[in-house]
C-alpha cells in the first residue's frame, strides 16, 4: 500500500498507531448489525469517517498515491480497468472483458459501453492509455509507477526519459473501446498489479487543459471516473465527496461522504464517543471498553499486514544464519499479541499473511519451531554455534543497534522494549534501541540496499498492495528488487547459495500460469525465507474499530479498501447512536 514499499506508504512502516483508522466501508465479511430503525432522509445520508494523525491527504493523484489514506480517498473518485471485489478477486471495472495472446504478453481489454466522466465526457481507450503513460512520465516523479507498472513493456525506459511515450509502443487504443497493453514477460499477477491506483483513469482532455497539478484542483467540475466526485477539500478540517451521477455502475445511497482530519487516535476515539464521527479505530488502551459497547459496535477483522523485524544480511553478525535464527527464536510472540497488543494483533511465523491467496497453514517456523512462543533453549544452542563459527566471544560480539519508529505510541515502545529484554535474557546480548522519525527510517532502510554499512536491524511492516503472493516474495526479496533492503541473496553468508536458489525460483513462480502449481512454488519460497530468517514475522494486524449502529452495509476485508460498487449498499438509519452531521450539510 507498495516501490520501496516505503514509497508506498500503504506499507505504513512503524506507524502502528494508525491501527485501522481507515476502514471506510471495506468489503468482504461482517456487513453490520440488523436495523430496527427506518432509513434516514436524503439530507441526513452523510457518512463521516476520520483520518487520524494527519491534517490532509498527501495526494489525490492516482499516479502518486503512496499511502492508505490517500488511496482510500482516491478510490472514491477514480477507477481502473480492473479492481478487487469484496473477496479480493479481480473483476472488470472499466473493462467489460479481457483476453491474452498465445504468448501471454499482449493483453486486450474491451471497455464497457457508454461510460462517462463526472463532467459527462466519454471515458475512452485514449483516456486509459494516456493515464498509464502519464503515471510513468519522468517529470511526475511517481515513486509507485515504476513498480506497479513494471510489467508494461518499456516502462523503465519511459520512466527514465529514454522514450517520450509508451503510446503506440506498448500501450494501444485501436478504437475508443479497446485497450491493448504489451508486457515484457508472462506474469500471472499482471491484473492484480493493475488494481493498484497508479493505473486508474484520469480525463485526458481535462489533464491537458489544467496540467498535472491543477487538474486535481478542478475535480468538482469533472475528471472523476468513480462513484463519487469531489465536493470540498479543506486541509486541516475535512475532505468531502458527493455522488458522481455519471458513474456507470450502481449509484451510492449516501448523499455525502466526509473524511474528517483528527490529530491523534485518542482524539479520534473521543470524537466517536461524543458522536462526531460514524466510525473510529480503537487505541489499544481502549479495546476492553470498545468491546463492551452495545449493538455490536466493536468490529475486528484480519488485515493483510505483517509487523516484522529484519536484519541486514551484509552486516555483521547477521551474515550468519544461526545467529539470525537465535534472535528469531528468542522472542515470545504470543506475549506480544495477547498482552501488549491485547488481541488487536495475533502472533505469526508467516511472511504471507492469513487471508492471502498462497497462505500456507502448514508452514513451519524458523528451524522447524512451529510455536509462536519461540524456543529459548534452541536459540541459546544456535547462538553459541554461530558465535563459534564466526570466532566471536562475549567481548568481541558486535554491538547491535535496533532501529524503530514508534511515532509516540507507548504500546509500540512496550513491544520493542519487551523484545530487547528477550534478547538480553536469552542470548545475553545488549541491544540498543534507536527510535527515529518515521520518514527517516524509510530513507535509512531504503539506503540499506546492497549496503553493509546501512541499518543493522530494524522493525517495519508490510501491507499488501494486491492479493497475490508475488507481493510478499518476489517484490520484496527477488534478485535486483529495490525493496530488498535486507540484502537477501547478497553478501558472503555461508548459506548464500541457498538464498540465490530461492531467488531463482521467484520469477518462475511469477510467470507460472498453473495456479495450483504457482502457489505451491510460493509456499516453497516462503518456507525457505522463514528458515533463512529473511524476516522475523512478529504479529499479523487486525483492524479494530467501532461503527455506529445507524450505518448499514459496511463490510470488512483485509485490503482495507472499498470496491466502487459497494457504495450502493451503504446508508444510514434512525438507529441510535449516530454521529451528528450538521457541520457537513
Amino acid at each position: 500500500m507498495k516501490p520501496n514499499k516505503k514509497l508506498l506508504g500503504k506499507f505504513l512502516p512503524g506507524m502502528f498507531i494508525m491501527l485501522a483508522m481507515l476502514i471506510v466501508a471495506c468489503g468482504g465479511g461482517n456487513s453490520g448489525t440488523s436495523s430496527t430503525g427506518s432509513k434516514l432522509s436524503d439530507d441526513k445520508q452523510i457518512y463521516v469517517t476520520p483520518y487520524s494523525g494527519i491534517s490532509d491527504v498527501a495526494t489525490l493523484d492516482p499516479a502518486l498515491s503512496t499511502d492508505l489514506e490517500s488511496i482510500s480517498a482516491i478510490d472514491t473518485m477514480f477507477t481502473g480497468l480492473v479492481q478487487l471485489d469484496d473477496n479480493l478477486k479481480v473483476y472488470g471495472e472499466l473493462a467489460e472483458k479481457w483476453s491474452t495472446s498465445s504468448d501471454g504478453l499482449t493483453w486486450t481489454f474491451t471497455l464497457r459501453p457508454g461510460m462517462k466522466f463526472s463532467d459527462g465526457n466519454p471515458i475512452t481507450a485514449d483516456d486509459v492509455i494516456f493515464s498509464i503513460d502519464r503515471a510513468l512520465k519522468p517529470a511526475l516523479k511517481s515513486t509507485v509507477a515504476p513498480s506497479y507498472l513494471a510489467l508494461v513493456k518499456d516502462s523503465d525506459k519511459r520512466f527514465a526519459g529514454k522514450v517520450p511515450t509508451l503510446i503506440n509502443d506498448s500501450l494501444f487504443a485501436p478504437d475508443p473501446n479497446t485497450v491493448k497493453i504489451v508486457t515484457n514477460q508472462k506474469a500471472a499477477y499482471f491484473l492484480d498489479a493493475l488494481t493498484y491506483s497508479t493505473s486508474y483513469v484520469v480525463e485526458k482532455s481535462l489533464m491537458q487543459k489544467y496540467g498535472d497539478t491543477d487538474y486535481f484542483k478542478h475535480l468538482s467540475e469533472g475528471g472523476c471516473s468513480g462513484p463519487f466526485k469531489l465536493d470540498k477539500h479543506l486541509p486541516g478540517q475535512y475532505i468531502s465527496f458527493v455522488p458522481n451521477d455519471n458513474y456507470y455502475g450502481p449509484k451510492p445511497q449516501l448523499k455525502k461522504f466526509v473524511i474528517a482530519f483528527y490529530k491523534d487516535p485518542q482524539t479520534t476515539y473521543k470524537a466517536y464517543k461524543t458522536n462526531q464521527v460514524d466510525q473510529a479505530g480503537v487505541p489499544t488502551a481502549n479495546l476492553d471498553e470498545a468491546r463492551a459497547f452495545p449493538n455490536k459496535q466493536f468490529r475486528q477483522a484480519p488485515e493483510l499486514a505483517i509487523d516484522y523485524i529484519t536484519m541486514n544480511y551484509m552486516a555483521k553478525p547477521f551474515d550468519n544464519i544461526k545467529i539470525r535464527q537465535a534472535f528469531a527464536l528468542s522472542i515470545d510472540k504470543d506475549t506480544i499479541g495477547q498482552n501488549i497488543w491485547k488481541g488487536a494483533r495475533f502472533a505469526t511465523n508467516h511472511i504471507i499473511p492469513q487471508g492471502m491467496p498462497g497462505y500456507n497453514p502448514d508452514l513451519k517456523g524458523t528451524a522447524g519451531v512451529n510455536s509462536t512462543k519461540g524456543d529459548k533453549d534452541l536459540a541459546k544452542k544456535l547462538f553459541q554455534e554461530g558465535m563459534q563459527e564466526e570466532g566471536y566471544t562475549a567481548s568481541t560480539f558486535p554491538q547491535i543497534s535496533f532501529t524503530v519508529a514508534t511515532s509516540g505510541s507507548q504500546t509500540v515502545k512496550n513491544e520493542f522494549q519487551f523484545v530487547q529484554q528477550q534478547w538480553k535474557d536469552t542470548l545475553g546480548v545488549n541491544v540498543t534501541i534507536n527510535d527515529e522519525d518515521f520518514n527517516k527510517i524509510l530513507d535509512d532502510s531504503s539506503n540499506t540496499v546492497n549496503n553493509p554499512k546501512g541499518l543493522q536491524m530494524w522493525a517495519l511492516d508490510w501491507i499488501a498492495d494486491y492479493p497475490d503472493a508475488q507481493d510478499w516474495t518476489s517484490l520484496l526479496f527477488g534478485k535486483g528488487s529495490s525493496n530488498n533492503n535486507f540484502n537477501y541473496g547478497l553478501g558472503k553468508s555461508s548459506d548464500i547459495a541457498t538464498q540465490q536458489q530461492t531467488q531463482a525460483l521467484m520469477p518462475v513462480a511469477d510467470a507460472n500460469q498453473n495456479s495450483a502449481e504457482r502457489l505451491s512454488q510460493y509456499n516453497k519460497i516462503e518456507q525457505q525465507l522463514v528458515d533463512d530468517v529473511a524476516w522475523i514475522p512478529i504479529v499479523q494486524r487486525q483492524s479494530s474499530y467501532v461503527l455506529k449502529p445507524c450505518v448499514k452495509g459496511v463490510v470488512d476485508n483485509a485490503q482495507l479498501l472499498t470496491p466502487p460498487r459497494d457504495w450502493t449498499n451503504i446508508y444510514k438509519t434512525s438507529d441510535s447512536p449516530c454521529a451528528s452531521t450538521n457541520a457537513y450539510k
